[in-house]
């Protein structure tokens, strides 16, 4: 038995078991990442489906992701790699990748406009140490790191991987302390905190996801925005404000609206110099 430390669960975790996470492991009495290499999705992508906006426009980046998730969110729009039962036959086909073959495959692709490597999909911070050892040769090739996050884990793990990160885009989900631990099984203040030191020492850009009757007001968005807009240097951190679309366990309910998408990113701009509109 031995106990996690990545995010605020800190699961004792048996030998052989699994965490919450469906991802970490116990092995000899150590806590590990059962992930660590294992694969399920890889593609060439432009940076701003990350989303990414203001960080190498343009560009193309090796985006990919293994299996696992920390949160529960109902309306996951990868629930096949990240807590569903989906999600544990990805893990049992994922195909093994070393870091050092990771980034040669970055350095590869720089012919087609790739600058680097994105890891996304499922929630790579659970997995953080393939991360760190990746992101390490990536940089050491000249080439950038990017992070697709929902930013739970504690700062301890932030602080291993900001060396080598160069840009991050982190979900804030919503504001209320109800929809994070009631909905999203997660910590708003976890989150928040991240988002606080990240912004310190790289590119960091906030996605939030609009779903009706839960995070859909104008209040709602001048406290996220409000509380962006205060960090340092936050009135020039990108918010990206994206619709739901009903999907895995959230289909009682209608895709979130466009024109009330483009409310609140009006509302936002009353804070925030740099603000998206997503899937509209």
């Amino acid at each position: 038995m031995a106990r996690c430390e990545v995010c605020f669960r800190h699961c004792e975790i048996g030998e052989g078991k699994l965490g919450f996470c469906g991802a970490r492991t116990c092995k000899n009495g150590k806590v590990t990442a059962a992930n660590y290499g294992l694969v399920t999705s890889a593609a060439l992508d432009p940076i701003e489906k990350k989303p990414l906006r203001r960080f190498h426009p343009g560009s193309m980046i090796l985006s990919v992701g293994s299996y696992g998730c920390n949160l529960r969110c109902p309306f996951c729009q990868n629930y096949g790699i990240s807590w569903s039962e989906e999600a544990k036959r990805a893990a049992a086909s994922a195909q093994h990748i070393t870091p050092a073959e990771l980034a040669d495959a970055a350095g590869r692709y720089r012919d087609e406009g790739n600058i680097g490597v994105a890891f996304t999909y499922n929630e790579p911070l659970i997995g953080w140490e393939f991360v760190r050892d990746t992101a390490r040769l990536v940089r050491e090739r000249g080439m950038y790191n990017v992070m697709v996050t929902n930013g739970t884990a504690e700062l301890s793990v932030l602080e291993e991987l900001l060396p080598y990160i160069d840009a991050m885009n982190v979900d804030l989900k919503g504001f209320t302390d109800s929809f994070y631990s009631g909905v999203l099984k997660g910590s708003r203040e976890q989150t928040m905190r991240f988002i606080e030191r990240a912004a310190r020492d790289c590119h960091v850009e906030v996605t939030t996801l609009i779903i009706p009757g839960e995070n859909d007001s104008e209040d709602e968005m001048r406290q996220i925005s409000g509380w962006i807009a205060g960090l340092d240097n936050g009135a020039d951190i990108p918010l990206h404000i994206s619709r739901f679309f009903p999907r895995f366990n959230m289909t009682d309910r209608a895709a979130t609206g466009v024109e009330l998408i483009y409310r609140l990113a009006g509302t936002a701009r009353e804070k925030l110099r740099y603000v998206y509109t997503g899937n509209c």
